[in-house]
Protein backbone atom coordinates (compact mmCIF):
# COMPACT_ATOMS: atom_id res chain seq x y z
CA UNK A 1 0.00 0.00 0.00
CA UNK A 2 1.33 3.44 -0.96
CA UNK A 3 0.72 6.18 1.55
CA UNK A 4 1.60 9.48 3.15
CA UNK A 5 3.05 10.22 6.57
CA UNK A 6 3.36 13.23 8.89
CA UNK A 7 4.77 13.53 12.37
CA UNK A 8 2.75 14.75 15.39
CA UNK A 9 3.86 18.38 14.98
CA UNK A 10 3.24 18.36 11.23
CA UNK A 11 6.69 19.76 10.38
CA UNK A 12 7.97 16.49 8.86
CA UNK A 13 6.10 14.87 5.98
CA UNK A 14 6.60 12.21 3.34
CA UNK A 15 4.58 10.61 0.56
CA UNK A 16 4.85 7.93 -2.10
CA UNK A 17 6.40 5.27 0.13
CA UNK A 18 5.15 1.74 0.66
CA UNK A 19 3.43 1.33 4.05
CA UNK A 20 3.44 -2.07 5.75
CA UNK A 21 2.05 -3.28 9.08
CA UNK A 22 3.99 -6.44 9.98
CA UNK A 23 3.29 -8.54 13.03
CA UNK A 24 6.05 -10.55 14.64
CA UNK A 25 9.79 -10.67 13.95
CA UNK A 26 9.46 -12.99 10.97
CA UNK A 27 7.08 -10.66 9.14
CA UNK A 28 9.38 -7.73 9.91
CA UNK A 29 12.31 -9.76 8.60
CA UNK A 30 10.43 -10.54 5.37
CA UNK A 31 9.77 -6.84 4.84
CA UNK A 32 13.46 -6.04 5.29
CA UNK A 33 14.62 -8.89 3.04
CA UNK A 34 12.27 -7.80 0.28
CA UNK A 35 13.46 -4.21 0.59
CA UNK A 36 17.05 -5.44 0.36
CA UNK A 37 16.27 -7.39 -2.81
CA UNK A 38 14.71 -4.27 -4.34
CA UNK A 39 17.40 -1.88 -3.11
CA UNK A 40 14.93 0.13 -1.03
CA UNK A 41 15.36 1.85 2.34
CA UNK A 42 13.30 1.03 5.44
CA UNK A 43 12.21 3.28 8.31
CA UNK A 44 10.04 2.76 11.38
CA UNK A 45 8.21 5.91 12.43
CA UNK A 46 6.78 4.97 15.82
CA UNK A 47 4.24 7.50 17.09
CA UNK A 48 5.76 10.38 15.15
CA UNK A 49 6.73 12.37 18.24
CA UNK A 50 10.16 13.34 16.92
CA UNK A 51 10.48 16.84 15.48
CA UNK A 52 13.60 16.11 13.44
CA UNK A 53 13.63 14.04 10.26
CA UNK A 54 14.98 11.01 12.14
CA UNK A 55 11.97 8.82 11.25
CA UNK A 56 11.05 10.26 7.84
CA UNK A 57 10.55 7.32 5.46
CA UNK A 58 12.04 7.28 1.98
CA UNK A 59 10.93 4.01 0.36
CA UNK A 60 9.29 1.70 2.93
CA UNK A 61 7.50 2.75 6.12
CA UNK A 62 7.11 0.06 8.78
CA UNK A 63 4.23 0.71 11.17
CA UNK A 64 4.30 -1.53 14.24
CA UNK A 65 0.72 -0.97 15.41
CA UNK A 66 0.08 -4.73 15.03
CA UNK A 67 3.32 -5.53 16.84
CA UNK A 68 2.64 -3.92 20.21
CA UNK A 69 1.96 -6.62 22.80
CA UNK A 70 3.55 -8.05 25.93
CA UNK A 71 5.92 -10.94 25.28
CA UNK A 72 6.85 -11.74 28.89
CA UNK A 73 6.44 -10.19 32.32
CA UNK A 74 8.07 -11.49 35.51
CA UNK A 75 6.64 -9.87 38.63
CA UNK A 76 9.41 -11.35 40.76
CA UNK A 77 12.38 -9.95 38.82
CA UNK A 78 10.59 -6.93 37.35
CA UNK A 79 11.76 -7.79 33.84
CA UNK A 80 9.22 -7.09 31.10
CA UNK A 81 9.64 -7.81 27.40
CA UNK A 82 7.36 -5.99 24.98
CA UNK A 83 7.01 -5.67 21.24
CA UNK A 84 8.51 -2.49 19.88
CA UNK A 85 5.26 -0.80 18.85
CA UNK A 86 3.79 -0.65 22.36
CA UNK A 87 3.39 2.90 23.64
CA UNK A 88 4.83 4.04 26.95
CA UNK A 89 1.34 4.86 28.18
CA UNK A 90 0.12 1.33 27.49
CA UNK A 91 3.27 -0.14 29.04
CA UNK A 92 2.76 1.88 32.23
CA UNK A 93 -0.82 0.60 32.46
CA UNK A 94 0.30 -3.02 31.97
CA UNK A 95 3.01 -2.67 34.58
CA UNK A 96 0.68 -1.01 37.08
CA UNK A 97 -1.76 -3.90 36.78
CA UNK A 98 1.13 -6.20 37.70
CA UNK A 99 2.23 -4.00 40.63
CA UNK A 100 5.24 -2.62 38.74
CA UNK A 101 6.41 0.66 37.23
CA UNK A 102 9.27 2.09 35.22
CA UNK A 103 11.93 3.90 37.23
CA UNK A 104 11.68 7.13 35.27
CA UNK A 105 9.61 8.62 32.46
CA UNK A 106 9.46 11.78 30.42
CA UNK A 107 6.39 13.99 30.53
CA UNK A 108 4.75 12.48 27.41
CA UNK A 109 3.83 8.79 27.15
CA UNK A 110 2.43 8.63 23.59
CA UNK A 111 5.75 7.46 22.08
CA UNK A 112 6.41 3.83 21.24
CA UNK A 113 8.89 2.06 23.48
CA UNK A 114 11.36 1.54 20.63
CA UNK A 115 11.04 5.10 19.32
CA UNK A 116 11.51 6.69 22.73
CA UNK A 117 14.51 4.48 23.41
CA UNK A 118 16.13 5.07 20.02
CA UNK A 119 16.02 8.86 20.34
CA UNK A 120 17.32 8.99 23.93
CA UNK A 121 14.05 10.10 25.53
CA UNK A 122 14.56 10.93 29.20
CA UNK A 123 12.81 12.27 32.27
CA UNK A 124 14.51 14.11 35.09
CA UNK A 125 16.36 13.32 38.30
CA UNK A 126 20.06 13.52 39.09
CA UNK A 127 20.15 9.84 40.11
CA UNK A 128 17.70 8.40 37.56
CA UNK A 129 18.62 7.99 33.91
CA UNK A 130 16.48 7.96 30.78
CA UNK A 131 14.48 5.10 29.33
CA UNK A 132 17.52 3.55 27.60
CA UNK A 133 19.26 3.01 30.95
CA UNK A 134 16.39 0.71 31.94
CA UNK A 135 16.90 -1.56 28.88
CA UNK A 136 18.23 -5.06 29.61
CA UNK A 137 17.74 -6.75 26.24
CA UNK A 138 16.87 -6.10 22.59
CA UNK A 139 15.91 -8.18 19.59
CA UNK A 140 16.60 -6.51 16.26
CA UNK A 141 16.08 -7.31 12.58
CA UNK A 142 19.27 -6.47 10.67
CA UNK A 143 19.74 -5.17 7.14
CA UNK A 144 20.00 -8.68 5.66
CA UNK A 145 16.76 -9.78 7.32
CA UNK A 146 18.42 -11.83 10.04
CA UNK A 147 17.10 -11.57 13.61
CA UNK A 148 19.67 -10.73 16.29
CA UNK A 149 19.34 -11.01 20.07
CA UNK A 150 21.64 -8.12 20.96
CA UNK A 151 24.52 -8.65 23.37
CA UNK A 152 27.67 -6.87 24.52
CA UNK A 153 28.78 -4.06 22.17
CA UNK A 154 25.63 -4.13 20.04
CA UNK A 155 23.28 -4.01 23.04
CA UNK A 156 25.26 -1.20 24.63
CA UNK A 157 25.04 0.94 21.49
CA UNK A 158 21.56 -0.05 20.30
CA UNK A 159 19.89 1.35 23.42
CA UNK A 160 20.13 4.76 21.70
CA UNK A 161 20.38 3.70 18.08
CA UNK A 162 18.68 6.54 16.17
CA UNK A 163 17.04 3.74 14.18
CA UNK A 164 20.34 3.36 12.31
CA UNK A 165 21.28 -0.21 13.26
CA UNK A 166 18.15 -2.20 12.44
CA UNK A 167 14.45 -2.59 13.18
CA UNK A 168 13.93 -3.25 16.89
CA UNK A 169 11.46 -6.08 17.37
CA UNK A 170 11.32 -6.50 21.15
CA UNK A 171 12.65 -4.60 24.14
CA UNK A 172 13.30 -5.98 27.63
CA UNK A 173 13.13 -3.39 30.41
CA UNK A 174 13.90 -3.50 34.12
CA UNK A 175 10.85 -2.37 36.08
CA UNK A 176 10.53 -1.99 39.84
CA UNK A 177 7.69 -2.32 42.37
CA UNK A 178 4.90 0.18 41.75
CA UNK A 179 5.58 3.29 43.82
CA UNK A 180 3.79 6.56 44.53
CA UNK A 181 5.34 10.03 44.38
CA UNK A 182 4.60 13.20 46.24
CA UNK A 183 4.41 16.11 43.81
CA UNK A 184 5.08 19.63 45.04
CA UNK A 185 4.57 22.32 42.42
CA UNK A 186 4.65 26.07 42.79
CA UNK A 187 5.96 29.42 41.58
CA UNK A 188 9.46 30.72 42.21
CA UNK A 189 11.32 33.84 41.17
CA UNK A 190 13.78 33.40 38.31
CA UNK A 191 16.66 34.85 40.34
CA UNK A 192 16.07 32.37 43.15
CA UNK A 193 15.82 29.49 40.68
CA UNK A 194 19.15 30.42 39.08
CA UNK A 195 20.87 30.99 42.43
CA UNK A 196 19.63 27.70 43.89
CA UNK A 197 19.43 25.49 40.79
CA UNK A 198 22.00 22.88 41.88
CA UNK A 199 20.63 22.79 45.42
CA UNK A 200 17.05 22.38 44.20
CA UNK A 201 17.93 19.73 41.62
CA UNK A 202 19.77 17.70 44.26
CA UNK A 203 17.17 18.07 47.00
CA UNK A 204 14.52 15.75 45.54
CA UNK A 205 14.38 12.63 43.40
CA UNK A 206 12.90 14.24 40.28
CA UNK A 207 13.23 17.99 39.72
CA UNK A 208 12.16 20.17 36.82
CA UNK A 209 11.43 23.84 36.28
CA UNK A 210 9.72 25.99 33.69
CA UNK A 211 10.78 29.60 33.15
CA UNK A 212 8.31 31.94 31.47
CA UNK A 213 10.21 34.20 29.05
CA UNK A 214 9.44 37.93 29.32
CA UNK A 215 8.92 37.43 33.06
CA UNK A 216 10.94 36.89 36.22
CA UNK A 217 8.81 33.92 37.25
CA UNK A 218 9.15 30.16 36.99
CA UNK A 219 7.20 27.05 37.92
CA UNK A 220 9.18 24.52 39.97
CA UNK A 221 8.20 20.85 40.27
CA UNK A 222 9.70 18.67 43.01
CA UNK A 223 8.71 15.00 42.97
CA UNK A 224 9.70 12.66 45.81
CA UNK A 225 9.56 8.88 45.58
CA UNK A 226 7.62 7.23 48.43
CA UNK A 227 7.48 3.63 49.74
CA UNK A 228 5.12 1.34 47.80
CA UNK A 229 2.64 1.26 50.69
CA UNK A 230 2.46 5.05 51.15
CA UNK A 231 -1.06 6.45 51.05
CA UNK A 232 -2.23 8.27 47.93
CA UNK A 233 -3.53 11.82 48.24
CA UNK A 234 -4.76 12.58 44.76
CA UNK A 235 -6.03 15.91 43.55
CA UNK A 236 -9.82 16.24 43.47
CA UNK A 237 -11.05 15.37 40.02
CA UNK A 238 -12.32 18.89 39.43
CA UNK A 239 -8.89 20.37 40.27
CA UNK A 240 -7.09 17.85 38.08
CA UNK A 241 -9.42 18.70 35.16
CA UNK A 242 -9.05 22.45 35.67
CA UNK A 243 -5.24 22.31 35.92
CA UNK A 244 -4.35 19.64 33.37
CA UNK A 245 -7.13 19.95 30.79
CA UNK A 246 -8.76 23.36 30.98
CA UNK A 247 -5.70 25.50 31.80
CA UNK A 248 -2.73 23.46 30.50
CA UNK A 249 -4.43 22.45 27.26
CA UNK A 250 -7.62 24.33 26.34
CA UNK A 251 -6.74 27.80 27.63
CA UNK A 252 -3.08 27.38 26.70
CA UNK A 253 -4.20 26.49 23.18
CA UNK A 254 -6.28 29.68 23.02
CA UNK A 255 -3.24 31.68 24.14
CA UNK A 256 -1.14 30.17 21.35
CA UNK A 257 -3.80 30.91 18.74
CA UNK A 258 -4.16 34.48 19.98
CA UNK A 259 -0.40 34.97 19.93
CA UNK A 260 -0.17 33.73 16.34
CA UNK A 261 -2.83 36.15 15.18
CA UNK A 262 -1.83 39.09 17.35
CA UNK A 263 1.91 38.83 18.22
CA UNK A 264 1.74 41.98 20.36
CA UNK A 265 -0.30 40.02 22.93
CA UNK A 266 2.41 37.42 23.63
CA UNK A 267 4.43 39.36 26.20
CA UNK A 268 1.43 40.68 28.21
CA UNK A 269 -0.11 37.21 28.22
CA UNK A 270 3.19 35.75 29.50
CA UNK A 271 3.00 38.11 32.46
CA UNK A 272 -0.59 37.09 33.16
CA UNK A 273 0.24 33.38 32.89
CA UNK A 274 3.24 33.67 35.21
CA UNK A 275 1.26 35.60 37.84
CA UNK A 276 -1.48 32.97 37.68
CA UNK A 277 0.75 30.07 38.76
CA UNK A 278 -0.91 28.35 41.71
CA UNK A 279 0.88 25.91 44.05
CA UNK A 280 -0.39 22.38 44.47
CA UNK A 281 0.70 19.26 46.33
CA UNK A 282 -0.58 15.73 45.78
CA UNK A 283 0.49 12.08 45.91
CA UNK A 284 -0.23 9.62 43.11
CA UNK A 285 1.32 6.64 41.34
CA UNK A 286 4.60 7.58 39.68
CA UNK A 287 3.49 7.17 36.07
CA UNK A 288 0.59 9.56 36.69
CA UNK A 289 2.93 12.15 38.20
CA UNK A 290 5.66 11.83 35.57
CA UNK A 291 3.36 12.29 32.56
CA UNK A 292 0.77 14.86 31.52
CA UNK A 293 -1.60 15.15 28.55
CA UNK A 294 -0.18 17.33 25.77
CA UNK A 295 -2.90 18.35 23.32
CA UNK A 296 -1.40 21.64 22.13
CA UNK A 297 0.93 20.74 19.28
CA UNK A 298 4.38 22.29 19.23
CA UNK A 299 7.90 22.11 17.81
CA UNK A 300 10.82 21.64 20.17
CA UNK A 301 14.59 21.97 20.51
CA UNK A 302 16.46 20.49 23.49
CA UNK A 303 20.14 20.51 24.37
CA UNK A 304 22.01 18.62 27.08
CA UNK A 305 24.93 20.37 28.76
CA UNK A 306 27.47 19.24 31.30
CA UNK A 307 25.91 19.70 34.73
CA UNK A 308 29.09 21.34 35.96
CA UNK A 309 29.00 24.90 34.72
CA UNK A 310 25.37 24.69 33.61
CA UNK A 311 24.00 27.67 35.52
CA UNK A 312 26.34 30.27 33.92
CA UNK A 313 25.23 29.04 30.48
CA UNK A 314 21.60 29.24 31.56
CA UNK A 315 22.12 32.82 32.74
CA UNK A 316 23.67 33.64 29.36
CA UNK A 317 20.63 32.20 27.60
CA UNK A 318 18.21 34.18 29.78
CA UNK A 319 20.14 37.36 28.99
CA UNK A 320 20.25 36.59 25.25
CA UNK A 321 16.50 36.07 25.12
CA UNK A 322 15.96 39.23 27.14
CA UNK A 323 18.02 41.28 24.68
CA UNK A 324 16.13 39.95 21.68
CA UNK A 325 12.88 41.21 20.21
CA UNK A 326 11.42 37.70 20.12
CA UNK A 327 7.93 36.96 21.40
CA UNK A 328 7.98 33.59 23.16
CA UNK A 329 4.73 32.05 24.35
CA UNK A 330 5.98 28.67 25.68
CA UNK A 331 7.93 28.26 28.94
CA UNK A 332 11.54 27.05 28.84
CA UNK A 333 11.91 23.61 30.44
CA UNK A 334 14.86 22.64 32.65
CA UNK A 335 15.74 19.08 33.73
CA UNK A 336 18.72 17.01 34.94
CA UNK A 337 20.07 13.47 34.48
CA UNK A 338 23.03 11.38 35.66
CA UNK A 339 25.88 10.22 33.44
CA UNK A 340 25.42 6.91 31.63
CA UNK A 341 27.55 4.61 29.45
CA UNK A 342 25.49 4.63 26.24
CA UNK A 343 27.61 5.89 23.31
CA UNK A 344 25.06 8.29 21.77
CA UNK A 345 23.05 9.13 24.87
CA UNK A 346 23.00 12.87 25.51
CA UNK A 347 24.15 12.03 29.06
CA UNK A 348 26.95 9.74 27.89
CA UNK A 349 29.92 10.08 30.25
CA UNK A 350 28.75 13.21 32.05
CA UNK A 351 26.12 14.37 34.53
CA UNK A 352 23.81 16.53 32.47
CA UNK A 353 21.29 19.35 32.59
CA UNK A 354 18.78 20.01 29.85
CA UNK A 355 17.22 23.09 28.32
CA UNK A 356 14.16 22.59 26.11
CA UNK A 357 12.46 25.35 24.15
CA UNK A 358 9.19 25.18 22.25
CA UNK A 359 7.01 27.09 19.83
CA UNK A 360 3.46 26.47 18.68
CA UNK A 361 3.43 24.02 15.74
CA UNK A 362 2.22 26.71 13.34
CA UNK A 363 4.66 29.41 14.51
CA UNK A 364 8.00 30.00 12.72
CA UNK A 365 10.77 28.72 14.96
CA UNK A 366 14.02 29.51 13.16
CA UNK A 367 14.99 32.84 14.78
CA UNK A 368 14.28 31.62 18.32
CA UNK A 369 15.87 28.22 17.92
CA UNK A 370 18.93 29.68 16.19
CA UNK A 371 19.46 32.05 19.11
CA UNK A 372 19.12 29.26 21.66
CA UNK A 373 21.36 26.94 19.68
CA UNK A 374 24.08 29.58 19.39
CA UNK A 375 24.32 29.65 23.19
CA UNK A 376 23.83 25.97 24.02
CA UNK A 377 25.74 24.37 21.15
CA UNK A 378 28.52 26.88 21.70
CA UNK A 379 28.81 25.63 25.28
CA UNK A 380 29.37 22.03 24.18
CA UNK A 381 25.71 21.06 24.25
CA UNK A 382 24.42 17.86 22.72
CA UNK A 383 21.08 18.05 20.87
CA UNK A 384 18.29 15.61 21.57
CA UNK A 385 18.19 13.34 18.51
CA UNK A 386 14.45 13.69 18.10
CA UNK A 387 14.28 17.46 18.55
CA UNK A 388 15.17 20.21 16.12
CA UNK A 389 18.81 21.25 15.71
CA UNK A 390 21.22 22.13 12.92
CA UNK A 391 24.34 20.13 13.85
CA UNK A 392 25.95 17.58 11.54
CA UNK A 393 28.38 14.68 11.93
CA UNK A 394 31.43 16.95 11.82
CA UNK A 395 30.19 19.05 14.73
CA UNK A 396 28.69 16.13 16.68
CA UNK A 397 31.74 13.83 16.54
CA UNK A 398 33.86 15.72 19.13
CA UNK A 399 30.92 15.88 21.54
CA UNK A 400 30.78 12.08 21.98
CA UNK A 401 33.70 9.83 22.87
CA UNK A 402 31.79 6.90 21.37
CA UNK A 403 30.71 8.59 18.14
CA UNK A 404 33.20 6.93 15.79
CA UNK A 405 32.66 3.54 17.41
CA UNK A 406 28.92 3.83 16.88
CA UNK A 407 29.32 4.84 13.23
CA UNK A 408 31.69 1.91 12.69
CA UNK A 409 29.11 -0.44 14.20
CA UNK A 410 26.43 1.07 11.94
CA UNK A 411 28.62 0.50 8.89
CA UNK A 412 29.23 -3.10 9.94
CA UNK A 413 25.56 -3.94 10.61
CA UNK A 414 24.11 -1.89 7.73
CA UNK A 415 26.85 -1.39 5.11
CA UNK A 416 24.37 -0.59 2.34
CA UNK A 417 22.44 2.04 4.29
CA UNK A 418 19.18 0.08 4.38
CA UNK A 419 17.99 2.08 7.41
CA UNK A 420 19.35 5.50 6.59
CA UNK A 421 17.58 8.67 5.44
CA UNK A 422 18.72 12.28 4.88
CA UNK A 423 18.67 13.14 8.60
CA UNK A 424 20.83 10.17 9.56
CA UNK A 425 23.22 10.90 6.70
CA UNK A 426 23.60 14.40 8.11
CA UNK A 427 24.15 13.54 11.79
CA UNK A 428 26.13 10.28 11.35
CA UNK A 429 27.59 10.70 7.91
CA UNK A 430 26.56 8.49 4.96
CA UNK A 431 27.24 4.74 5.10
CA UNK A 432 30.94 3.96 4.94
CA UNK A 433 31.96 7.25 6.56
CA UNK A 434 33.44 5.81 9.77
CA UNK A 435 36.67 7.61 10.69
Amino acid sequence: MTGTWANWAGNQRASGMTVVHPRGPEEIARVVRRAAEEGRRVKVAGSGHSFTGIAVPVDVLVVLDRHAGVVALDRRTGLVTVEAGMTLGRLSAVLAEAGLSLTNLGDIDAQTVAGAMATGTHGTGERYGGLATQVRGLQMVLADGSVLDCEAEVLRAARVSLGALGVVSTVTLQAEPLFPMRAEEGPMGLSELLDRFDELAGSVDHFEAYWFPHTQRALVKRNTRLPPDAALDRLPRWREWVDDELLANTVFGWVQALGRRFPSTVRPLAQVSARGLAPRTFTDWSHRVFTSPRRVRFKEMEYALAREGFVPVLRELVEAIGRSDLRISFPVELRVAPADDIPLSTASGRDSAYVAVHVDHATPHRDYFDLVESVLAGAGGRPHWGKLHSLDAESLRPRYDGFDGFVALRDRLDPCGRFTNPYLDRVLGPPGSAA
